[in-house]
């Protein structure tokens, strides 16, 4: 079988005049170039239309004595032309000159071309070729027509297409020109075939491009377009062993508040390092670097677990030991068990350090206790923690605790090389007004030098300025270093990871292409797991465990929550608690789900209005339960794929008491002020006193001045009387809300 505009091709024709002779022989059914013949068919037409099997057009003798005769014509009247008179020559020039064209239809037909025609209609139309009859009238007289060859070569058939390779994502337009089939014929069989509405420069989906292919009957490889920021960054950053050197370990010192962390950095520091120091590079670059025995030790400046857990959150988990410093007076506090937590989240070990061991109340074998039952075990109690005594007044310890670092170090065998383009992480950045954006790096491999190239999160530029952190300008820094640079475009931020690169072009392009993809994923969010897609997630093999924090309002209820939440692991899905505690929903616990993609449990407790809105922003899945059994059956549920429609709670408003009227026979009178948003006659209500609820149930008056009103909007006072419950105090917060039924679904 082969179509007519194949065979027009093969012989040189065009498609119309083939169906003309198709009709001519009988085949009546032939209208359309997509129409097919047999191989008789074939064999038939080529019989008529070519002599000796040759591919060639031969002009016949009538045509050309025609043409010679319209060609002497011109040439004689062109002539005569000349001498006749302007008036007689402006007046034949208004005449339809016969034997040169003839009228037909309203149009004008060189006669050449008429009598052509005329030979079709005889018969005579593989004679035909295509003759320029374009004539140019230069000062009166006309060209004389372009010879005409005798033979004309066809051009040769393009080869069918059997195989193409196809970079994805492509577009219409890209696999059209690979199929070598029009545009608009493709949109059409999309809609047409496959219900699909595109357009040329819409994406098609490399299932879809496979099955046009194999509809065209063409094999089709499809190639994915190679990554430009993999490409760039990790082309030449092959890592050779010889190449490895030891490097200084990376510390953070985390705790509680007022433990004394700030002053121990301060001990160390001044006992090892110059105490001149150039305009307080130290205090802003947020890593400094000592030597001590030789070797060198880099700490991180941080304010606590808190930035900690921020930079983690951006993936940048830099920091190689955590120092946990506990004051042996105080002992172990809330935030020295939540430094912990945050500490095995990302999965780095930890040294001890017993602070303020001079004062007199100092009980360091109670301090030892308690970080045992948090599984810390003491090397002289047979665990492998190190737990170093130390003092900032009497400088007792302090350098066994850099000893103690720098075994640990040995340990964890940190090396890196230097021989590679240089790589880190950055602590922190800033608009200076003279100096312009100054960013503060951590180099933990490569070198970098003066006059790099950096590619830096969304920002990109050359180094111009270099310095160490006592503000001393290099020429370069190595593996491990923190140093200060200048010269970027804009200001990145904490935690981005930067690059040396060697061509500016594309680390411009790189830079331009993270600024779109951050638009894009400030529009949809990021996604974290939760309770509505966590079996989703678990069935695309995304995830092999459920990470909980957990809070409640008494320790016996954290321990029975956790102990149920962990019995629900199974060989597939396990449930890890992360982190767990007593009181409300703080901010930094809402970072440490952020950072580890966790789901943050609260048991008769409420988050705090900063963690609300960093839940919100940060797309954290934070679920309040009152009963135990209700958190367990959820994550049974989720687990299972089996949610069942549930109880949303959306906070109205939040009033708080600021005077309490005794009446005998109502009982206590809360006079309150709206803080924000709303509470109305039929709304439920929360009593929260120190972020712990303790009442929770519905109003039985609401008052404003002595009138009963339905709704009390933010900045006004009312009077609340809540239905059973008296046990109130000035500084108190009720929060109203409503509960609305919402299906869940796999996805949100």
């Amino acid at each position: 079988m082969m179509r007519i505009s194949q065979l027009a091709k093969d012989l040189g024709f065009k498609s119309s005049l083939l169906i003309e002779k198709c009709q001519e022989c009988g085949l009546i059914h032939i209208k359309h170039h997509a129409n097919s013949l047999t191989d008789e068919q074939v064999s038939l037409l080529r019989s008529k239309l070519i002599k000796g099997g040759t591919k060639k057009i031969i002009i016949k003798k009538e045509l050309q004595s025609s043409l010679s005769e319209h060609t002497d014509n011109n040439a004689n009247k062109a002539l005569e032309e000349k001498a006749v008179s302007p008036k007689a020559k402006a007046k034949n020039n208004a005449k339809v000159r016969v034997g040169t064209t003839a009228l037909k239809e309203g149009r004008r037909i060189p006669t050449w071309k008429h009598k052509a025609r005329e030979g079709l209609i005889k018969g005579r139309w593989k004679d035909v070729t295509r003759v320029s009859s374009s004539t140019k009238k230069t000062k009166g007289f006309q060209k004389r027509v372009k010879e005409i060859p005798i033979e004309k070569k066809l051009v040769p058939q393009k080869e069918t297409i059997n195989k193409i390779t196809l970079q994805v994502p492509a577009s219409v337009k890209d696999v059209s020109k690979a199929l070598g089939i029009k545009a608009n014929d493709l949109i059409s069989k999309l809609l047409i075939g496959h219900n699909v509405c595109a357009t040329i420069n819409q994406t098609l989906d490399n299932d879809l491009i496979e099955m046009l292919c194999l509809e065209y009957d063409v094999e089709i490889v499809l190639v994915h377009a190679k990554n430009i920021e993999e490409e760039v960054l990790f082309d030449d950053q092959e890592e050779h062993v010889e190449d490895l050197e030891p490097r200084a370990p990376i510390v953070t010192f985390l705790g509680h508040v007022d433990h004394g962390k700030t002053s121990l950095l301060d001990s160390i520091r001044k006992s090892n390092v110059v105490s001149i120091e150039a305009g307080g590079i130290t205090q802003h670059i947020g890593a400094y670097r000592i030597e001590a025995n030789r070797k060198s030790v880099v700490f991180l400046d941080t304010p606590g677990h808190a930035a900690f857990t921020a930079m983690r959150a951006r993936g940048a988990n830099v920091t190689d030991l955590v120092v946990l410093v506990v004051a042996a007076d105080d002992g172990v506090m809330p935030q020295t068990e939540e430094a912990i937590n945050h500490a095995r989240a990302a999965n780095v070990p930890i040294v001890v350090a017993i602070n303020k061991v001079d004062k007199p109340e100092a009980n360091v074998l109670k301090v030892k206790q308690q970080l045992s039952s948090l599984d810390l075990i003491p090397e002289d109690y047979g665990g492998k923690v190190q737990m170093v005594e130390t003092s900032v007044v009497t400088k007792k310890g302090l350098d066994d605790l850099v000893d103690g670092i720098l075994l640990e170090a040995e340990v964890l065998d940190l090396k890196a090389s230097s021989k590679r383009l240089a790589r880190g992480v950055v602590l922190e950045a800033q608009i200076h007004e003279g100096r312009g954006v100054i960013a503060n790096l951590l180099v933990l491999e490569g070198v970098v030098k003066h006059g790099n190239i950096i590619l830096c999160g969304q920002a990109y530029g050359r180094v111009r300025a270099l310095y160490n952190d006592l503000g001393h300008e290099i020429k370069e820094a190595g593996p491990a270093t923190p140093v200060v640079v200048s010269g970027l475009s804009d200001c990145p931020e904490a935690g981005d990871k930067f690059y040396v690169v060697k061509d500016i072009q594309n680390a411009r392009e790189i830079a331009l292409k993270r600024q779109r993809k951050m638009r894009e994923i400030s529009l949809t969010g990021r996604q974290h797991v939760t309770l509505d897609n966590l079996y989703k997630k678990i069935e695309e093999g995304q995830i092999k465990e459920i990470k909980i924090i957990l809070k409640a309002d008494y320790k016996g209820s954290v321990e029975v929550l956790k102990k149920s939440l962990e019995e629900l692991s199974v060989k597939e899905v396990k449930v890890k608690i992360l982190h767990s505690g007593v009181g409300g929903i703080t901010e930094t616990d809402i970072l440490l789900a952020d950072a580890s993609d966790a789901i943050v449990i609260g048991f008769h407790v409420v988050p705090e209005d900063r963690a609300s809105i960093l839940a919100h922003e940060s797309g954290v899945d934070v679920r309040l339960y009152k009963i135990i059994y209700d958190a367990t059956n959820d994550i049974e549920a989720a687990m299972e794929g089996m949610l069942e429609p549930e109880n949303i709670e959306q906070t109205m408003g939040k009033v708080e008491i600021r005077k309490i009227f005794k009446v005998s026979k109502l009982g206590n009178i809360a006079g309150c002020y709206v803080k924000s948003g709303k509470i109305t006659r039929n709304s439920f209500v929360r009593l929260i006193r120190d972020n712990v609820v303790l009442y929770d149930g519905k109003l039985t008056t609401l008052k404003v001045v002595k009138e009963d009103v339905k709704e009390v909007k933010a900045g006004y006072e009312c009077g609340i009387k809540i239905a059973g419950y008296d046990d109130i105090k000035v500084g108190d917060v009720i929060e109203s809300y409503e509960i609305h039924q919402v299906a869940r679904t796999l996805n949100k």
